[in-house]
């Protein structure tokens, strides 16, 4: 059975013009291959920027002028922002003959050129030559509506990914080299657990391709230094990181922070800013807690890294950025998408490089390093200083800090030692100054306190969790002693706590 030949073409402004003759009685270019091309099409499929009802009598004029049945024709109405914006050409006419099923062994593809802009036409070229394969033709005034087939002799695939991968290939190579060192950037962070050791090398490897990342995490957990280390790492490390913490602007004023305003475009505004990607220009910007960004700030960011351009606040003009964005959030996106608090399109631009930092409690073989080099770093800040002893910890305090779960992980480790340090009495940290600053500095609290009625609980489960959370971490505070835990939970009788603990099944420490 011989395969099936598709057309495939922008409706362009001389084509919508041909059926009122607006054109001076020309067909234009598609009405012109099919009349006097040398190809009977199994099927047309037209795409269309302009207003939909234009395009439907375009449609209709077509199958009657060129013989052409209705189950023939297929109109596909495509809105763009730019029809010269060539992320989103490419993006859209991707997203369309994907879901004709393209590309298929039985279909013989051919894309017209001369209908539409010239951005148009050079995406063509290049799908033909990639993800797409098709011939080409075009059709030209002189002689008139005649069809000529192009074929380009060069190969996009070939010449010029194999062009790119030879210039990267010395940046990839060292990046990749790197990534047998578990050190290599990451010289400030202390680690040996299996958790780090992954992320750390798949940053290592993100670093060297010019894409998003997203690191998730909870909070205290490294993300910053993680951003700081990919920036280094990259092609852009000659100049400075610019780091925004997105929870810290107001919401009001999220857009002209990030992308700068135009004086007297709001009260206030009486000069010309640049914002924070005008700032990281050739440079990284990392966007902390960016699950923070209202909705509409997030669509400019959608915009921003879709087309490489921003709009200051107030202005009609659109300015080329070259920014790399770094994005971070303790918050799960996810659920964000979900309850509609977050945009889930900008949420796949920005985790094209995802990285999951683990919590502490999940990095046991890290916490004794971490411990060193804290102490070792106290003790450093207070050489010299007469008031100041040199600090040690005993090994009960040391596996009382391995134990715990750490709700603010590394930034409050390091809080706790250093509170520790100060006020111990003698050269080493005793267990109990270890707990007494735990209670002082941390509030009991569960780790599942992200409530989703709507979806719908089991109440009396989803209480018995933060029971079962709350009284393992008073019993870890107390040392296992039942009537501290007792008094840190608010229970006044510790003979009602050791019942609870029996029915939740949480077993008193010997």
């Amino acid at each position: 059975m011989a395969n099936q030949k598709w057309l495939i073409s922008w409706i362009g402004e001389a084509d919508k013009k041909a059926p009122s003759g607006a054109g001076s009685g020309e067909l234009g270019p598609i009405a012109g291959a099919l009349l006097h091309g040398n190809v009977r099409y199994d099927r047309v499929c037209l795409l269309n920027d302009y207003d939909h009802e234009s395009g439907l009598a375009f449609c209709n004029w077509l199958e009657e002028k060129c013989r052409y049945s209705s189950d023939t024709v297929d109109l596909q109405k495509i809105d763009l922002v730019s029809p010269i914006d060539y992320d989103e050409i490419y993006r859209e006419v991707c997203k369309h003959l994907n879901s004709l099923g393209l590309p298929r062994e039985d279909v013989e593809l051919t894309y017209h050129l001369s209908p539409g802009t010239p951005a148009m036409s050079t995406i063509w070229v290049m799908l033909s030559r990639t993800r797409f394969p098709a011939c080409l033709i075009q059709t030209t005034k002189k002689p008139k509506d005649a069809v000529f087939s192009v074929n380009p002799t060069f190969d996009l695939a070939g010449d010029f990914f194999n062009e790119y991968l030879t210039r990267s290939s010395a940046r990839i190579n060292e990046i990749s080299a790197n990534a047998d060192k578990p050190e290599a950037g990451f010289e400030g962070v202390i680690f040996n657990s299996p958790g780090m050791k992954k992320q750390i090398k798949r940053a290592q490897l993100i670093a060297a391709y010019e894409v998003p990342v997203l690191i998730l995490g909870e909070t205290g957990t490294g993300k910053e230094k993680f951003a700081q280390a990919i920036h280094t790492l990259s092609s852009r490390s000659g100049k400075e990181l610019v780091s925004v913490n997105c929870g810290a602007i107001a919401t009001e004023l999220a857009n002209s922070e990030l992308f700068g305003y135009k004086k007297g475009s709001f009260t206030g505004a009486d000069k010309d800013k640049e914002g924070f990607f005008q700032a990281a220009n050739g440079s990284t910007l990392f966007l902390d807690e960016i699950g923070d960004l209202p909705l509409d700030t997030q669509v400019r960011l959608l915009r921003a890294l879709q087309s490489g351009e921003i709009t200051p606040v107030g202005s009609t003009k659109s300015i080329k950025v070259d920014v790399r964005v770094v994005a971070a959030t303790h918050k799960n996106l996810e659920n964000e998408v979900l309850e509609g608090r977050f945009r889930e399109d900008l949420y796949y631009r920005l985790a094209v490089g995802k990285l999951l930092l683990p919590p502490l409690r999940e990095r046991g073989e890290d916490i004794d390093l971490l411990v060193d080099h804290f102490l070792e770093k106290i003790n450093s800040v207070g050489k010299g200083k007469p008031e100041a002893i040199s600090k040690t910890i005993t090994p009960e305090a040391r596996k009382f800090l391995r134990e715990f779960t750490w709700p603010g992980n590394i930034r409050q480790l390091y809080n706790v030692l250093q509170s520790s340090a100060i006020w111990s009495r003698d050269s080493k940290i005793e267990v109990d100054e270890v707990r007494e600053e735990l209670a002082v500095l941390v509030s009991v609290q569960p780790k599942k306190n992200n409530l989703n009625i709507g979806s719908g609980i089991q109440l009396n489960s989803y209480l018995n969790e933060i029971r079962v959370e709350a009284i393992s971490q008073a019993m870890t505070l107390s040392g296992g002693h039942i009537q501290k835990a007792s008094d840190l939970l608010g229970i006044k009788n510790y003979q009602t706590l050791t019942r609870l603990m029996k029915t939740l099944g949480i077993q008193e420490k010997p």
